[in-house]
């Protein structure tokens, strides 16, 4: 038997509330949000949290600058329905799209995520 059942996930950002609304619009998961902290949650129970962090640097990715520790790769149906729908929520893309299966974008605290298609 498992130790555990699934993972949550917590991202270091400057604005919990922002990323949590953000990731919680382009999932549809509730969003719960307190002082320094928020999170997003399925009907199931998996959960990704969102800690404040003072004097949070973003990621500069693909470089080494300042490296990413994690992204999020979310499956979508439709890339170009996809892409429409994260840059109305504030996302980026990024110039960088080094496969033509995904594409990289910037969420609003600029860690990247990808969009991909199965």
């Amino acid at each position: 038997m498992a130790i555990a059942r699934f993972p949550g996930f917590v991202i270091d950002c400057p604005d919990p509330a922002a990323l949590a609304t953000f990731y919680g619009a382009l999932m549809e998961w509730k969003v719960t949000v307190s002082a320094d902290w928020a999170e997003i949650r399925s009907e199931d129970g998996q959960c990704i949290s969102f800690q404040q962090v003072e004097a949070y640097t973003p990621p500069a990715w693909p470089g080494q600058e300042v490296p990413q520790q994690m992204h999020l790769d979310v499956i979508v149906d439709d890339l170009d329905t996809a892409e429409a729908a994260v840059l109305g929520l504030g996302a980026i893309k990024h110039e960088h799209q080094p496969g033509t299966s995904f594409r990289v974008f910037l969420d609003p605290a600029r860690h990247p995520f990808c969009l991909c298609v199965d």
